[in-house]
């Protein structure tokens, strides 16, 4: 038997399992899915090469499904790959199975989840990076649907795949004409797509999706671009089932049994073939050989210094210690100070511009890979890639993100470039640690703690130079908390992170000469945070408390601090609580209620 017969009657085993898992579990996608058998069927079992007893094999090509939507399709490829029993596809969205409806890392082949549309091929640049960075000769592709092309997170991902040449990188997109409600916007216009995709400087292969021949011809000429490929497959969504094809109002909708009957009697019988026997065991590949011990050695201050600035030396003492650290920026590396590990680090330094979704969509593809990037701008910023930093935690992502200029503090510049929603952005987030330091010490320290965290984390640091606070020996464990000032006399609690723990010291020497005492937090672990010593420093100062922050009054420290109270204590929140505007920064925390004057008289009215 010829192989496109082979791959043919592959395709066709992937279809019924598509259509029998969907209508087992009462939901899902089969047309899509189907759209796409003979493109899965010729990667599963000619193109890649993969170990199937190992997902982490520096062998393995890497596989995105963009169009999470397809899950079952994939889960299907898995099984008759041999990676999964055949029996689990009819587990399909069941609370206790990895074989959820969209694509997680439940699942241990999955590297990155994927559902919310558009992110998939910036997971890909990732994926594709760091196997340049790691010497190995292995391959990612991007299966994307037509439907996500409209996303402008693919663009910027196309762009930087084609700015780092990344020949190894293919992008398969399933043009089957129909999205979730209507038409896409090109429908079968593969010309439309063609021009885009070499707008960005990719090389552009026209297929017809169902012709096994074509298919695997494609990805024979794929293989002699100097740069990123796309292949452009014309299919048909719901292909093999007359009344499926090309239909819509079909999207999301699976099949009641006596249409899955019809339908299944349209494919024919489930063909007797072991796929297996197909698949493509990849030569071996040296790893880039990761430990996951590093010495980490802090810089010495002598002088007031910004938390970015401290956040730049210790980013390149990381360089120094661990192999796996890496560097994305966008476009703002001489104020976050990445800018010195770049020097220092050029090879592990990659450069995102002014493109946040990607930019965060890469760390997760090159964290999938065993790296640990450090990704910077300006706080304020972050919240265009929202969705992917909430995709992140969905994939275990161990990303670590850094957000400078936060709040009010940094001046003149404005409210467009003051962070103020970031908090708001990572506290919900379970697992992921939010560190906001005060002084240079503890924000170097607070880097070398996200990089010994497994998971997610964020740092937010302040752009003016504050004073030292702490010495070079100091530890700042996530979740914890220092008592800077306490004593038996004292009648509130004044709890605050960052730049604002400067002002409650200034606050406290007001108050101390009037003769009243108050306790100083410095919570710089926002999430988690240090629950236990905050109640108990609370109970024994008056049971009442003032938060003071450079953040809006929802989703920051002062909602964290409120949650663990839960009415235990009195307690006033200082917070940014209108629309900010220009200004020096002593001038706007004084306007917007956060400097030690609003403090004293906070305090003054719980005592």
């Amino acid at each position: 038997m010829e192989k496109k017969e082979i791959l043919g009657l592959v395709a066709k085993k992937l279809r019924i399992h598509a259509l029998k898992m969907t209508s087992k579990a009462g939901s899902g996608h089969p047309t899509t899915c189907m759209s796409m058998a003979e493109l899965a069927a010729c990667l599963f079992f000619d193109e890649m090469q993969y170990n199937i007893n190992d997902p982490f094999d520096w062998a393995n090509d890497e596989l995105v499904l963009s169009k999470g939507h397809a899950a079952p399709i994939l889960w299907a490829a898995y099984a008759e790959a041999g990676i999964i029993p055949i029996e689990d596809l009819m587990n399909l969205r069941k609370i206790n199975s990895p074989l959820e409806g969209h694509p997680t890392p439940r699942m241990k082949w999955i590297k990155a989840a994927t559902g919310s549309l558009g992110q998939g091929l910036s997971v890909g640049v990732g994926m594709a990076a760091a196997l340049k960075l790691a010497k190995s000769p292995r391959k990612v592709y991007v299966v994307m649907g037509d439907g996500e092309c409209a996303e402008g997170s693919v663009w910027e991902a196309a762009n930087t795949a084609s700015y780092l040449n990344l020949d190894n990188l293919y992008a398969i997109v399933d043009i089957n004409r129909l999205a979730q409600s209507e038409a896409t916007m090109h429908g079968f216009d593969l010309a439309a797509y063609e021009r885009k995709f070499k707008a960005f400087g990719w090389e552009v292969i026209k297929i017809d999706g169902h012709k096994v021949a074509g298919i695997l011809q494609a990805f024979t000429d794929a293989r002699k671009s100097r740069g990123p490929t796309a292949l452009l497959a014309k299919t048909i969504k719901g292909k093999g089932v007359s009344f499926l094809e090309d239909k819509n109002g079909w999207h999301g909708k699976p099949l009641n049994q006596e249409d899955l009957q019809k339908a299944l009697d349209m494919l024919g019988p489930m063909p007797d073939l072991d796929a297996k026997q197909f698949v493509r065991k990849p030569d071996k590949v040296k790893g880039p050989g990761f430990s996951k011990e590093f010495d980490f050695k802090k810089n010495i201050y002598s002088k007031d210094t910004a938390t970015r600035r401290a956040y730049g030396n210790a980013l390149v003492n990381l360089g120094k210690a661990d192999i796996r650290v890496v560097s994305i920026d966008g476009d703002v590396k001489n104020s976050t100070y990445a800018e010195d590990f770049f020097k220092a680090f050029p090879k592990r330094s990659f450069q995102g511009y002014i493109a946040e979704q990607n930019m965060v969509g890469m760390g997760i593809g090159m964290a999938a890979k065993g790296f640990i990037p450090f990704m910077a701008t300006f706080s304020a910023f972050l919240g265009r890639a929202h969705d992917q930093i909430r995709m992140a935690a969905y994939s275990n992502s161990n990303i670590k993100l850094a957000g400078s200029h936060a709040g009010i503090s940094i001046g003149a510049d404005g409210p467009s470039q003051m962070g103020l929603e970031d908090l708001a952005i990572f506290t919900p987030i379970p697992g992921c640690a939010v560190l906001y330091p005060c002084d240079a010490y503890s924000a170097e320290a607070c880097v070398e703690s996200m990089a010994r965290y497994n998971g997610m984390a964020y740092i937010r640091t302040t752009r003016p130079a504050t004073p030292l606070l702490y010495d070079k020996k100091e530890k700042f464990s996530i979740g914890g908390s220092k008592v800077l000032k306490e004593s038996k006399k004292d009648a509130v609690t004044v709890i605050a992170a960052g730049i604002t723990v400067f002002e409650a010291l200034k606050a406290y020497e007001e108050l101390k000469a009037e003769g009243i005492f108050i306790r100083i937090i410095d919570a710089y672990s926002i999430n988690p945070l240090d629950k236990d010593n905050i109640i108990n420093q609370v109970a024994s100062a008056g049971k009442k408390a003032v938060v003071v922050e450079d953040h809006y009054a929802v989703g920051g420290l002062g909602s964290a601090v409120a949650s663990v109270l839960g009415g235990k204590a009195e307690f006033i929140h200082l917070a940014v609580k209108d629309l900010p505007r220009s200004g020096k920064p002593e001038e706007l925390m004084d306007k917007y209620g956060i400097s030690a004057s609003h403090i004293v008289e906070a305090v003054k009215k719980l005592a």
